[in-house]
């Protein structure tokens, strides 16, 4: 048991310890903030314009709505990505990447704690994009299945941490440009996923890669729940393989780590920058 609150501790001491980092850095924190607020917007606003774009009727509260979850949902989830696959870049930024991987501590405990920072992180981001969101436009959610929906996200949250946490390795073993593959990876992802779009007008060979993205399965069933009222158990085709990728992707993405970082400390990699 006291092992048990020893480690609870030392994860929360990760979670802290970035939160500190971002109250120092709150200048970029509140320009990256606008930003993507402004960018939600921007996209919003396309189906709010659409009648005069294309000339046609059309129901323009429903297009900003679906714009709207795709924007929020896309941050939420690339927030929880960016802050697990990044970990390594932000310990070679801070110059204490030698301490922290060094330290005797199991690396469970440390992605613990990095895993826990990135969900508070992200639900402080996508709240504030909602409320502006919210205050720009009048959203309708009566009809929402907001039970189903809040399901979703948190079986997507757990297919993001899986992914992030293997993405972390590319910065552990490749300084120069690892952090550079994992923006890639995170590219691919909008691009395939049906964050503005449905997956079905893309190209048909591309088509199968979607149903490989997480965020595909998340936003398809988001949209489902908060457009369509969708009940939970109707939810189900997108809810099992978002678990299964957590299941799967989690602590094979911890082993893999693991496996990385005795490669990564053996050949001297820890210390060098891109």
């Amino acid at each position: 048991m006291t092992t048990m609150v020893h480690q609870a501790r030392a994860s929360y001491a990760f979670l802290e310890r970035n939160l500190n980092l971002i109250k120092r850095y709150w200048g970029w924190e509140l320009v990256w903030m606008a930003y993507t607020i402004a960018n939600s917007l921007a996209v919003s606003f396309i189906g709010a314009g659409m009648e005069q774009i294309s000339g046609q009727k059309v129901d323009t509260q429903y297009l900003i709505l679906y714009l709207a979850i795709g924007t929020i949902v896309w941050r939420y989830l690339a927030v929880i990505f960016h802050a697990i696959s990044d970990m390594i870049g932000w310990e070679r930024w801070e110059g204490t990447i030698e301490y922290t991987l060094m330290a005797p501590i199991p690396r469970i405990t440390h992605l613990v704690g990095q895993t826990l920072f990135a969900i508070v992180y992200s639900l402080i981001h996508t709240a504030g994009i909602l409320l502006v969101t919210a205050v720009f436009f009048n959203l309708n959610l009566r009809q929402a299945n907001l039970m189903g929906a809040l399901v979703l996200l948190l079986a997507g949250s757990l297919s993001f941490i899986g992914l992030g946490i293997v993405a972390s390795i590319l910065p552990l073993l490749f300084p120069e440009r690892g952090s550079q593959m994992t923006h890639f990876i995170l590219a691919v992802l909008l691009f395939v996923s049906g964050v503005y779009y449905p997956v079905t007008v893309l190209p048909a060979w591309l088509q199968p890669i979607a149903q490989l993205s997480p965020a595909t399965y998340v936003l398809e069933g988001m949209r489902d729940a908060l457009l369509k009222g969708a009940p939970i158990l109707t939810l189900w085709p997108y809810l099992w393989p978002l678990l299964l990728m957590g299941i799967v992707a989690i602590p094979l993405g911890v082993r893999i780590f693991q496996m990385a970082e005795r490669y990564a400390k053996r050949t001297g990699k820890l210390k060098r920058n891109g």
